[in-house]
């Protein structure tokens, strides 16, 4: 029970673009297609639980014993862009298509502040392994899911008779403000 709660409240109550403005610069500079909207979603959801699990480690087992948790952002900030580095050389070897197929997102991750955010998030929350792990990947799949219903209404508006003035970044901010309503509409729920 306590895992579907976790799961509901990061991807719809408390999601991480639309209600606490995590990842806002790749929310709005990756979402005028759908296509790439999903290649970074999928990369956000890989990379942010696997920097969950290996930040939750290296807090609880080095950093917390230690008395060094000062030093905690930095060293998840190294974390994340070793992580990134890692899974970039495994993919490139191993499956060159989905590396390909990734292309820029990959690199782009080390800048998102939602993985960062979540990883200290967890941490903060005092959540136990586990209970990481699914707040990891429901705040990617949340993450990801306000990326591609954004991405899909910008393609829309792509073809519509926008006026002038509005047109691009504007008409955006609107959606996304329109899109942050809707789903303030969840709150009440957990």
């Amino acid at each position: 029970m306590q895992y579907l709660i976790i799961l509901i409240s990061a991807i719809f109550v408390n999601n991480i673009v639309l209600a606490q403005f995590l990842g806002i610069c790749p929310f709005l500079g990756v979402s005028k297609k759908v296509e790439t909207s999903v290649g970074m979603a999928g990369a956000v959801l890989f990379v942010m639980t696997l920097a969950t699990i290996v930040t939750w480690l290296l807090s609880h087992y080095i950093l917390i014993p230690l008395e060094l948790d000062f030093l905690q952002t930095i060293c998840f900030i190294l974390v994340i862009a070793s992580l990134v580095q890692m899974v970039e050389i495994v993919l490139k070897k191993a499956s060159p298509s989905l590396y390909q197929a990734l292309g820029i997102f990959l690199p782009l991750i080390t800048t998102n502040c939602a993985v960062l955010g979540v990883a200290l998030l967890t941490i903060q929350k005092d959540l136990n392994l586990g209970e990481g792990v699914v707040y990891a990947i429901a705040n990617a799949i949340g993450f990801g899911l306000a990326l591609i219903i954004f991405a899909g209404i910008r393609e829309h508006l792509d073809v519509m008779d926008v006026p002038k003035g509005m047109r691009g970044v504007p008409i955006a901010l609107l959606v996304a403000g329109i899109l942050a309503l809707a789903f303030m509409g969840f709150s009440g729920l957990v």
